[in-house]
């Protein structure tokens, strides 16, 4: 066959070519996506200080406040965020020192529980929002607990994810570092602390007690142990180590608070948690009627294996 002879007969095999794969092509199913919700990601001064949060939902939905922590950010809630976003307007702030927030030097700001709770109702009280429910892990529960003693009628129920408000929570772990601490900072008790700022101890406290360590993204503790390993960062840890004695000594306001104004709650806690036991999270139903509690095959960080769940609880219980 001659090249002219080829070149005249090709056009004719390919939409030959197309006749056939086109119709077979178009009745192919399509696949659907379900559409997410985009995070924000923003800043707002507040009292000096330029704090970052993630924002995600409806502004005109109800708010659920996200409170990070110790030695994460909103981070941790980088999952959590999108499933709730089509039921709520969720805010996630970092707190001063922590994630993409300021990190003033720790002689050039007070680092205590009482000032970090004031930069974040700062936030909320800068945003508009004036009643939301409060999702509290760890010192957000710190945070948190100090916001809803002191404005009750903004709160509309408590999220509390290993968060411990009760002597009867704490371990053995964290008693035998910082209770020698509190009594006196000398070489031994601050060199003990320290332990709790290495990479061994972050990636312990995401790991212990975790369902399946294996599948946890070790980038939640990388970014952690980065964000404590910054210049001046472990002064700062330090300060709110020996500040953590403020919260034990508030803990029957707490709990007045709880009996008085009885806040719908729900308890999600990792059991296997190595910090805040068991005893810590049976203790709320001493002083809370409309309480549940539930536990989950995880540890301190039961979040990073259980987003999905703890977000359908938190849609059943809130979302009405």
């Amino acid at each position: 066959m001659s090249l002219s002879r080829s070149f005249k007969i090709w056009p004719l095999f390919v939409a030959a070519a197309l006749t056939v794969v086109g119709p077979t092509v178009a009745a192919a199913p399509r696949t659907h996506v379900p559409s997410v919700i985009p995070t924000q990601y923003r800043y707002a001064t507040v009292g000096g200080i330029r704090l970052f949060y993630r924002e995600a939902g409806d502004p005109a939905a109800p708010v659920v406040v996200l409170l990070h922590g110790f030695p994460s950010s909103s981070h941790m809630y980088r999952e959590l965020i999108p499933l709730l976003a089509d039921k709520f307007h969720v805010i996630a702030p970092d707190l001063p020192g922590y994630g993409y927030s300021d990190m003033p030097a720790a002689d050039q700001y007070d680092y205590t529980f009482d000032n970090l709770t004031t930069a974040v109702q700062g936030l909320l009280n800068q945003l508009g929002l004036t009643n939301y429910v409060l999702y509290m892990h760890d010192y957000g529960g710190l945070v948190g607990l100090r916001i809803a003693a002191a404005e009750p009628k903004r709160v509309k129920g408590l999220v509390i994810q290993n968060a411990n408000a009760y002597l009867e929570g704490v371990s053995d772990l964290v008693g035998g570092v910082f209770l020698p601490l509190w009594k006196e900072q000398n070489d031994t008790t601050v060199a003990a602390a320290r332990t709790f700022l290495t990479a061994e101890t972050t990636k312990f406290q995401y790991t212990q007690g975790a369902h399946n360590p294996a599948a946890l993204n070790p980038d939640a503790w990388t970014l952690d142990q980065a964000l404590l390993d910054r210049p001046g960062n472990a002064a700062i840890q330090l300060k709110l180590f020996v500040n953590y004695q403020t919260n034990v000594a508030l803990y029957d306001a707490w709990h007045a608070y709880f009996r008085e104004h009885q806040p719908k709650t729900l308890v999600v806690w990792g059991r296997g948690d190595p910090l805040f036991t068991v005893a810590g999270a049976e203790a709320y139903k001493n002083d809370l009627k409309h309480i549940e509690v539930r536990y989950y095959d995880g540890g301190h960080f039961a979040l990073e294996e259980y987003a999905g769940d703890i977000a359908a609880q938190i849609k059943r219980v809130f979302a009405k």
